[in-house]
């Protein structure tokens, strides 16, 4: 039993529940102040919850049921397609069309090297920053599965003007106003938000808060019809004077969100802290500093569930499907990067695209950008359907950034060789872009093991929760099979969970698939089939190490990577077999059959290396049509070649 699933609210907990919260807690050997910290970060995910119909809550999403469940529902790991009205169309055309005209005409920058006003300002004017906005405050309300396919368009010109659409809207003020706001608030703040006269962001990040959200100390003191905001608060992205920024913070020791727009210029009461940070370097990311600054008491945000961390929880899966989004026009951008060079480059007297490696990394390129069109693709549905989509985001968030960090280091920069270091080159300028999602949204492994805790958390209410209080109320840690009076207070608990452990050995009936390409039908066997199987694991996992199960942070990666590893294999495969192109059905198989030999530890066949091979040489010869209307840049020297007599030079 997972010592978090112990509740420790006075407010919800009898005497005898307190009691027993006390002594697993001494079991467990975890202090007081922890318990409390985490139990608070547990009822704000319960509360989150309790926003979301039952039939879309976590226990019924497609990854919680493909495990517990003894058949996989694999049509719920399909992306829908969705037709966008013709308004929406254009505002994403007219979108493109403004960044792609200041970026040939070099304005994009303005003399800062942040994206300029000149262009915020134009793509207001087109709709750019309402599209999750709603229709009636004068946003586009674009459904989420067109927005996240929007956002891979824009990353393949410019991945940050991308990234600030998904700050402003997904985890910035939007949702929280869209979600948690009265109808006077967002009368008040939508339309500004909508037009993007007023830009938003998200503050949670302090100095001693980070993945710990209950380490806040920014505090807001009610003072007649205002907060007065004391505190600090780091990382900010699209924080500058004139902002509106979704604010957590105390108020009355709670966790809650004000509603804050700074003023034009800085103020004893406002300033905002500028330090050096290599990633984000094209838009503003600095901290502020609140000295008793004034916020209308009316800006509070109310959660009819929970607190602020409610709040602050419910636009991260958003942000999260955005990031994975980004990374999926972010590897474009490499892939068009790396064909011309590799075209260009002779060793030994050849062009190293003829070369078994060059085409691997190509091949495999093309495998890590479908899956993650694929997860964007599936998540962004799933949140249409109405799905909470925790778990499901964390996957696409988790797989995005680190497909991103491989494309980049072991794809990229080994291809371009010494030239990635060069001012100017794609690599060289922007790889700390290239590695910071990893930490954005959440750190991949933290968020891995919040993965597990969502997918176990049913589990041990039911089974290990009651075997636990059974031992707590008799003092004692672990049973005494041999002790009768063990065995005995036990029988209820434990003849419930032998029944469940009995019944999972039992052969189930068969998933139902539907008809794919053979390849890819053999994928979704593989994933269909482990992904039950896992249950067992994991409920042994939760019996051997019991109330030490926190503690045990490596055992928990380890066993979330592979949960995820399936997910995204069944995900990946699905959306290949929906797809009439050759290339993206082969570039699916590739990343399927990657991720099994990492499940299986089995080696690469000769067969394998020739798939890839060929599939390498597909893309150098075109074949990859998304990036077809990518330029790259050319570094150090035009990519020309060399005539006969400079060659012999």
């Amino acid at each position: 039993m997972c010592p978090d699933s112990v509740r420790t609210d006075p407010d919800t907990n009898s005497a005898a529940e307190g009691s027993f919260a006390e002594t697993a807690l001494r079991l467990g050997g975890k202090s007081v102040e922890e318990a409390s910290r985490t139990g608070a970060i547990d009822r704000a995910d319960d509360s989150v919850e309790k926003l979301f119909q039952p039939q879309y809550q976590t226990v019924n999403s497609p990854v919680h049921r493909a495990v517990w469940e003894r058949s996989v529902p694999v049509e719920l790991f399909r992306a829908q397609s969705v037709e966008a009205d013709a308004s929406i169309v254009a505002a994403m055309d007219a979108s493109i069309d403004v960044v792609r005209r200041h970026l040939e005409a070099k304005t994009l920058l303005d003399e800062y090297g942040k994206t300029s006003e000149s262009v915020l300002r134009e793509l207001g004017d087109v709709g750019y920053w309402g599209f999750l906005v709603s229709r009636q405050y004068g946003g586009l309300e674009v459904p989420f599965r067109s927005f996240s396919a929007f956002i891979t368009r824009m990353a393949t010109i410019d991945p940050t003007v991308a990234g600030m659409a998904s700050v402003h809207g997904c985890i910035g003020a939007v949702d929280p106003v869209q979600t948690f706001g009265t109808p006077a608030q967002k009368e008040r703040f939508l339309p500004s938000l909508a037009s993007g006269e007023r830009l938003s962001g998200f503050a949670l990040t302090e100095p001693n808060a980070g993945s710990d959200m209950t380490a806040l100390r920014t505090r807001a003191e009610r003072d007649g019809d205002e907060f007065l905001v004391t505190g600090e608060k780091l990382f900010i992205t699209n924080v500058v004077p004139g902002r509106t920024i979704g604010l957590v913070c105390l108020v009355e020791e709670k966790p809650a969100v004000l509603i804050c727009e700074l003023p034009n210029t800085e103020n004893p009461h406002f300033q905002l802290k500028k330090y050096g940070l290599w990633a984000l370097r094209q838009s503003y990311n600095q901290g502020i500093v609140f000295d008793r600054f004034r916020v209308p008491a009316e800006n509070l945000l109310i959660s009819p569930r929970g607190n602020g961390l409610t709040i602050a929880y419910h636009g991260l899966n958003l942000g999260r499907i955005a990031l994975c989004a980004n990374a999926a026009g972010t590897m474009r951008m490499m892939m068009a990067s790396m064909l011309p060079w590799a075209r260009f480059r002779t060793t030994y007297g050849a062009p190293i695209s003829q070369r078994e490696l060059v085409r691997r990394r190509l091949a495999r390129l093309s495998g890590l950008i479908v899956g993650c069109d694929a997860l964007s693709a599936w998540c962004s549905t799933l949140i249409d359907l109405g799905y909470r989509g925790e778990m499901e985001c964390i996957v696409a968030k988790i797989f995005g950034s680190e497909a991103q960090k491989e494309a980049a280091i072991e794809l990229l920069m080994k291809t371009h060789g010494g030239r990635s270091f060069l001012h100017g080159h794609l690599f060289g300028d922007n790889v700390h872009e290239y590695l910071a999602p990893c930490i954005y949204e959440g750190e991949g492994e933290m968020l891995g093991m919040a993965f597990l805790k969502s997918l176990v958390k049913q589990h041990g209410t039911t089974f290990f929760e009651p075997i636990g209080r059974a031992l707590a109320e008799m003092g004692v840690q672990r049973p005494r099979l041999g002790d009768p009076r063990h065995l005995w207070n036990l029988r209820r608990p434990l003849t419930a969970y032998a029944a469940w452990w009995a019944g999972r050995w039992i052969p189930g009936s068969a998933t139902p698939t539907p008809a794919l390409p053979p390849e890819l039908q053999e994928h979704v066997s593989f994933a269909t089939t482990q992904l039950p199987r896992a249950a067992r694991e994991i409920s042994g996992m939760m019996r051997k190490h019991q109330l030490k199960l926190a503690d045990r942070q490596c055992r928990m990666s380890e066993m979330s990577s592979r949960v995820q590893k399936l997910v995204v294999m069944l995900c990946t495969a699905l959306y290949g077999a929906d797809q009439e192109d050759e290339i993206v059905r082969a570039a699916a198989d590739v990343l399927c059959q990657d991720l099994r030999r990492e499940l299986t530890g089995e080696r690469p066949t000769d067969r394998y290396y020739r798939q890839v091979t060929r599939l390498g040489e597909s893309i150098v010869d075109g074949g990859f049509r998304s990036i077809a209307s990518l330029q790259a840049e050319e570094i150090l020297m035009p990519y020309e070649k060399l005539d006969a007599r400079q060659a012999t030079c």
